[in-house]
């Protein structure tokens, strides 16, 4: 996700003028601000900017780790004994090896798109969605 330097950002709205939907506006400080519900990922705003204002989400990474981080040690208070705090910390790398996961097979379903990427999505979007659907509903536990 595209985000904006307060530091960089001079407010000349240029990347609010290029931008296609109504993602970027300037806040009330006259300086740009991306929403990120609505960005549509086009680039149009880092072509735009003659500042390099708007700056890459992988820039973030490592301040998305520490938040993580923060957010496992603020759970992990919950846990005296340290068989608790082992299990809990079992349960917090399953949670972050899911989201690598789901990480890693969107990846691969998204290189594998090739001439017309919206029937591809929309097929692997139904062969993913249905049987997940389907077996989970209908799914009776074996004894």
């Amino acid at each position: 996700m595209p985000w904006v330097s307060q530091e960089m950002c001079t407010g000349c709205g240029l990347c609010v003028a290029q931008y296609p939907v109504s993602a970027i506006q300037l806040g009330s400080d006259g300086l740009a601000v991306i929403d990120e519900s609505e960005c549509i990922r086009c680039g149009r705003c880092h072509d735009a900017c003659p500042r390099q204002a708007v700056r890459h989400d992988r820039e973030r990474i490592r301040g998305e780790v520490a938040t993580n981080l923060q957010w496992v040690r603020k759970l992990l208070r919950h846990f005296d004994a340290p068989d608790e705090q082992a299990a809990f910390m079992d349960r917090m790398q399953r949670f972050f090896r899911k989201e690598r996961t789901v990480s890693e097979q969107t990846l691969a379903v998204l290189e594998s798109v090739a001439g017309s990427p919206g029937t591809e999505l929309d097929a692997a979007i139904a062969d993913l969605d249905e049987p997940a659907i389907k077996s989970s509903a209908h799914q009776r536990p074996r004894s």
